[in-house]
Order: C-alpha cells, then structure tokens, then sequence
C-alpha cells in the first residue's frame, strides 16, 4: 500500500509524528433521549495519526459518540470539531458533504448496495461529491487493487465473501482521503480469518498516517489497532490508557 493512495496523507502524520493537529475535539458532549441520558460530559481529543479504540458495555454510549462525530445525530449540549470544522455550526446539507468528503464509515455489516457491482460500490462515494464517473471508477480500481481484491470489482455483494464484502466497504470509506476514518464494530460479522485481515488492513492504514477511531466489544481488535484505548460506562468516559500493538 502506498501512502498517498490509501490515506491522501503524508507519513509524516502518522503515529510517530508528534500530534501537533487535532483532528477530533469533543467537549462537554451531552445527549438525550427522552428521559434516558446517552452521553453525559464526555470530553476528547484525537489527534493527526492517531488509532482511538472506544470500549465498553452495550448500551454505555460508544456508538452514540461514534454518530456524533460522523455528524449523523447532534448533541443536546456541547460541542463537537472534526478537521477544524465545528459540527454545530453546519446545517444538514452542510453535514452530509463534510461526511462525504472528509470522514470515512466502516461498519459492522458492510452496508454496500446489493444491485451494484464492488466498483461501482465504491466509486459511487466519490461521484456523490461530484467526482465524474470515470475519474471515480478510476480511484475506486485503485483502491480495489491496493487491497486485494481488484479481481472482485465486477462481482456483486452478495457473491463476495465477508472479507471482500469489509474490504470494499474499506475501500469505500478511503474513496475520498478522509480525515478521519470511523470503523463501528468492522470485524464483528466476520469469521476469525477474515477479522484478521481486517485488523492487519487498519494498522497498516495508521501506519501510513490514516487517523483512526474504533468502537468495539472486541479486546483483540482494540489492542491490536489501536495506540490508545478510551473506557466509557453510562455516557461517561472512566479511563483512558495507552497500548502498546500486539503482535
């Protein structure tokens, strides 16, 4: 994989590099839901290079953060900055484009459209930023060939195995050098072989410099990928520790 291709960064960003830019700034984050407390207080920083793993029990506020940041749902207090942008500030119009063009979606059940081929799959993130088609098709072999399955962009989803099916969507998410990439769960529906594929395709992509945050149940996945893991029980974050990868 090269650098550029992958993650449109440079490998100065990476993990090794000090953190001089933060690419995520959370603070004070607050969610309801009715009468039910979601986040309550949650403050973090992400910075250039870095792989976040956000861990803890089901229903403790992970994936409400996770929606946060990717600026699919809003808070009902505090703030939220991804790449210098506020989140707040944008309407929703605004939201979807700086999705499109600036963060990356992993998720745990692929979520590819079952009518399109995996290149059209993949292209399709592009041209919804106005990328022409053929330009679009053109990144999207790109990146198919950089992860593998280059040989696969003809086929539909349906015929891929998992491993292809998170590859694709991979490959999806990288379409348009994101800022940050956000992976929910991205081995949760695969079997042991094909997660671990996926686990080696995420550390190699944050050593090239992709910033990176995890939401997990999953301990191996978390300090295999990630370089700091993030605790949260009932809407709060209770610790953060520093990894160190795995073999």
């Amino acid at each position: 994989m090269t650098t550029e291709d992958i993650s449109g960064t440079t490998a100065e960003a990476g993990p090794a590099a000090v953190h001089e830019q933060s690419i995520v700034r959370v603070s004070g984050l607050r969610k309801e839901y009715g009468d039910t407390v979601a986040l309550n207080g949650v403050s973090l920083e992400i910075g250039a290079g870095e792989a976040v793993a956000v861990m803890g029990p089901s229903g403790c506020g992970k994936s409400t953060l996770l929606n946060m940041i990717a600026g699919l749902d809003r808070p009902t207090a505090g703030r939220v900055h991804v790449h210098g942008e506020d989140l707040g500030a944008m309407n929703e119009t605004g939201l979807a484009l700086f999705r499109r063009r600036r963060i990356g979606m992993i998720f745990q059940f692929f979520n590819l459209i079952d009518d399109l081929p995996t290149i059209d799959n993949v292209a399709l993130a592009a041209q919804l930023t106005g990328t022409p088609t053929r330009q679009a098709r053109r990144r999207a072999l790109e990146l198919l060939d950089e992860l593998g399955i280059a040989d696969r962009q003809n086929v539909y989803p349906a015929a891929l195995s998992g491993g292809e099916r998170q590859r694709a969507a991979v490959a999806r998410a990288l379409m348009n050098r994101p800022a940050l990439l956000l992976a929910d769960e991205p081995t949760g529906a695969l079997d042991s072989h094909a997660g671990e594929q996926v686990m080696d395709l995420l550390i190699d992509l944050n050593e090239l410099g992709q910033t990176l945050l995890l939401v997990t149940h999953d301990q191996t996945l978390a300090t295999r990928c990630a370089g700091r893991l993030v605790m949260m029980a009932d809407g709060r974050i209770t610790g953060e520790r520093t990894l160190e990868r795995s073999a």
